[in-house]
């Protein structure tokens, strides 16, 4: 299914089963910047868009009612993704405003929440950069749950280390981080290799550095 077809079955969906105000808000709020982060940031990494919810109601502390442009529920997370413009987020807002926004996020974090904002020129320009980040928020979660006894904790170290490297993960920076020596960098690479978690990029029939497998889905396959 491509990004088109999946992004107007999602819609539909919410519109169907919403009524009011909610359904109301996905009519208004859903919009050019948020199909965009979805296209630009989201679809490359999933491959799809299970589990997420378009302008998601949720409330402060006062019961008073906001709406996440995204949230993500799988089953182990709840995670808001917001699309910020610097006119209405940045440069029209006052101090009450700012005030309020810090203080919904925390009480959010307090819940349980994982508030990730990325800015609409990013998402439209350096959509890489913003891969990147959602990939190192939502990964540790997905680690905890899925990996279980399999990976120790430098493993798991390891893999959120080549999700920050744009250019992929050589034994150098694995020895240059932990202090190691290249044996036991290679070997530790080596072995995520074998679990699934990272591939070899090979050049010349020689391994020059490591990925993280594509897509989170399927980093545990």
């Amino acid at each position: 299914m491509d990004f088109e077809k999946a992004h107007q079955l999602l819609l539909d969906h919410h519109l169907s089963i919403r009524t009011g105000e909610r359904r109301g808000r996905l009519s208004r709020g859903h919009q050019y910047a948020e199909k965009l982060l979805l296209r630009n940031v989201w679809w490359p990494l999933f491959g799809n868009l299970d589990d997420l919810h378009p302008e998601y109601e949720v409330y402060d502390w006062n019961r008073k009612s906001q709406f996440l442009d995204f949230a993500f529920l799988p089953s182990y997370g709840k995670f808001g993704l917001e699309c910020d413009g610097y006119q209405s987020h940045v440069k029209d807002m006052d101090r009450e405003r700012f005030s309020y926004s810090l203080n919904r996020e925390n009480y959010l974090n307090g819940l349980g929440w994982r508030i990730v904002h990325f800015s609409f020129d990013d998402v439209q320009n350096r959509p890489e950069i913003c891969r990147m980040l959602l990939q190192m928020v939502i990964s540790p979660s997905l680690l905890r749950v899925q990996s279980g006894p399999s990976l120790s904790p430098r493993e798991r170290e390891i893999v959120r280390l080549s999700l920050s490297q744009k250019k992929g993960l050589r034994p150098k920076d694995v020895m240059l981080q932990y202090n190691v020596s290249f044996r036991t960098a290679r070997k530790q690479l080596q072995e995520l290799v074998h679990k699934g978690l990272l591939r070899p990029i090979m050049l010349n029939r020689y391994i020059c550095y490591y990925e993280p497998v594509q897509g989170l889905p399927d980093l545990h396959q």
